[in-house]
């Protein structure tokens, strides 16, 4: 994957993220692919790209979209005032998975978040992505925590 890209994505970047995203088990239930990119994921785009330190990265292979990440630069008070990377929807096509090219973006976040000057990169996966959690292992990261949510939409 010498030809590999990884760049912030753009408004034109929109739908081919989405897709990625909507193309699991899990996404699929929860995102909207069909037709046009729905409004709802621009204006979610536009807040992203206007909060400093939040930021949807692609990865692509001679121009097309392969991959997506979100990364955002948190700042707290504990840990000294530390400044952690928090990853979020990590996905590679599925008809690439398992040539390394999640493993290029993933130390391409953590390289960033290094030289940006965080001192921990912490991410959450459901519980049910048995795969996804031997990847993240690999790469050095252990669970060190009870993730919780509450669903205000369905709630």
């Amino acid at each position: 994957m010498n030809n590999l890209n990884i760049r912030k994505a753009s408004v034109s970047d929109i739908a081919a993220v989405i897709n990625l995203i909507a193309d699991d088990q899990l996404g699929a239930t929860r995102e909207q692919v069909s037709g046009p990119v729905s409004l709802v994921y621009r204006t979610a785009f536009e807040r992203i790209e206007r909060q400093n330190g939040n930021d949807i990265y692609v990865a692509e292979i001679d121009g097309e979209i392969i991959g997506c990440m979100q990364l955002t630069f948190i700042t707290g008070l504990s840990r000294k005032g530390l400044t952690r990377c928090q990853i979020e929807a990590v996905r590679v096509s599925k008809t690439l998975r398992s040539q390394g090219i999640g493993k290029k973006m993933m130390v391409y976040a953590i390289d960033l978040a290094k030289t940006s000057g965080c001192g921990l990169v912490q991410l959450t996966t459901d519980n049910t992505r048995e795969d996804a959690h031997r990847f993240y292992k690999k790469l050095g990261f252990v669970g060190s925590h009870v993730g919780m949510k509450l669903d205000l939409l369905n709630s």
